[in-house]
């Protein structure tokens, strides 16, 4: 998927938990971690704009377009690899 998300980065620049953030946002752990890592298929604009809100940011802070050539490089600096195709 092209978009990645950057909730991660947001939450350690606030010095937040993910379970302050769902509690504050109104959405559960579960489903934070599923958008939080990138899992997530659509993400709800009432959801975007209570994450901004509480995280006193803009929707390009958390959400940003990369080339699936870009995120294999990412995963492939962070030890994932690519798995063979």
């Amino acid at each position: 998927m092209p978009i990645a998300v950057d909730i991660d980065v947001m939450l350690a620049k606030r010095k937040m938990s993910v379970g302050e953030l769902a509690e504050r946002v109104g959405i559960t752990p579960a489903n934070l971690a599923v958008l939080k890592n990138g899992r997530a298929k659509a993400v709800r604009f009432t959801t975007l704009a209570a994450l901004c809100e509480v995280l006193e940011c803009q929707p390009g802070d958390l959400l940003r377009w990369e080339t699936d050539e870009a995120k294999e490089a990412d995963e492939a600096k962070q030890g994932g690899g690519v798995s063979p195709r």
